[in-house]
């Protein structure tokens, strides 16, 4: 049942007692993030949070065809709704009235009591608060900085945008009266992913349990990529110090770029590219000994793995609102007068991720520190700012 809210929610309102007592009685969840990969294991704490407060609750997530990838590795969501929706695929997807309806008529169909719309600090709740008032869901809540027209029934005032994105979503969980216990990232990976991981590195001539490097060296947009090729070099100084092989892994759709990352790594790369789905990629993050990555899934998924990781983080985002948070991790940054920019193209040859391979390979070898290349402990998490 919705109780304390442990005194976690500020800044916002908090559902009156009559709202909080028919939020209480919620039995089929409707709960909407179509967005990226890492958003919806972003999603997981508030998801978890949900289950434990409402025994015997049914939740549908509403995901992105990409995001939704991830569902298969939360376990408190029981059903996935795959979708485009026109608000988050402006200029990409045409507008189709029938379209939309068709998805009014879905939702209409799930006999849903309640829908919770999360959103990142830049996003509104309104367009998805509209559908679940079409499709009569009677209980709607999100957070905004906007005034709507009774989309929602209970709209949270917006959190500061530097708030981490897992405790936004915590906020509105907390703001509807159910208690958080536990407000950490958790993935569970299907055993299935467990195998086929360990297919894919036996393959390429990994033994079960042997240590490996995985490099991540893609995001889904220029600016928050850090150089490939010297990504590349960074793992070849790591692999040639700590005599471990690179596992590459990324998107089908990086095949073509994937030579500049491949050939300097020589012998020293296992080339999984395209290879791995969502789950296959949370297992070799689970298996790996240290990830390097940018700002993208893979760090949340080793946050959740509690897995080490270096981090290229650019300026497109402040680190406070998607940083790991209990993994051990170093995170490169370098000050920028632009930052934080939120562009997805950079105009500025991403002069906030000019960092050479030597910065990556020394944090990792001080992250890595007392652990040694056999060892499995590490220092607590925190933060490398490059000067």
């Amino acid at each position: 049942m919705p109780g304390s809210t442990g005194g976690h929610v500020s800044g916002g309102a908090v559902a009156s007692e009559r709202d909080a007592g028919a939020w209480a009685g919620v039995r089929r969840l409707l709960v909407m993030r179509p967005d990226n990969i890492g958003d919806v294991i972003m999603a997981g704490p508030a998801l978890r949070a949900l289950k434990e407060s409402l025994p015997g609750l049914h939740i549908t997530l509403l995901a992105s065809p990409g995001g939704g990838q991830a569902a298969a590795l939360l376990p408190w969501v029981d059903d996935l709704l795959s979708w485009r929706v026109l608000w988050q695929d402006l200029g990409r997807l045409p507008f189709e009235p029938e379209r939309e309806w068709s998805l009014v008529e879905r939702l209409r169909e799930g006999c849903f009591d309640a829908a919770l719309i999360l959103t990142s600090f830049s996003q509104t709740p309104f367009p998805g608060g509209l559908l679940c008032q079409l499709a009569g869901i009677p209980l709607r809540a999100g957070e905004s900085k906007e005034t709507g027209h009774g989309e929602l029934t209970f709209a949270l005032p917006s959190a500061p945008d530097a708030l981490h994105q897992v405790e936004r979503n915590l906020r509105l969980v907390e703001s509807l009266g159910y208690a958080v216990a536990d407000r950490h990232l958790a993935l569970s990976i299907p055993a299935e992913a467990l195998d086929g991981a360990a297919r894919l590195l036996e393959g390429a001539g990994l033994a079960a349990g042997a240590p490996y490097l995985l490099l991540a060296p893609w995001t889904s947009c220029q600016a928050r990529t850090y150089f490939p090729d010297r990504f590349a070099l960074a793992a070849r100084q790591l692999a040639g110090l700590l005599d471990w092989p690179v596992v590459v892994v990324g998107r089908e759709a990086e095949g073509e770029g994937a030579a500049e990352v491949l050939a300097p790594l020589g012998s020293r790369a296992i080339d999984l590219v395209g290879a791995t789905s969502v789950p296959e990629l949370a297992a070799l993050v689970a298996g790996s000994r240290l990830a390097l990555a940018n700002n993208t899934s893979v760090l949340h998924m080793a946050d959740a793995l509690d897995r080490p990781m270096v981090i290229t983080y650019s300026g497109t985002d402040l680190e406070s609102q998607w940083c790991p948070r209990r993994a051990p991790a170093r995170i490169l940054s370098r000050p920028v007068f632009c930052r934080p920019c939120y562009k997805f193209a950079c105009p500025y040859n991403r002069e906030c991720m000019d960092f050479a391979p030597e910065e990556i390979v020394s944090a990792a070898l001080e992250l890595l520190g007392s652990a040694g290349p056999e060892g499995g402990g590490v220092g607590p998490g925190v933060n490398w700012s490059s000067p």
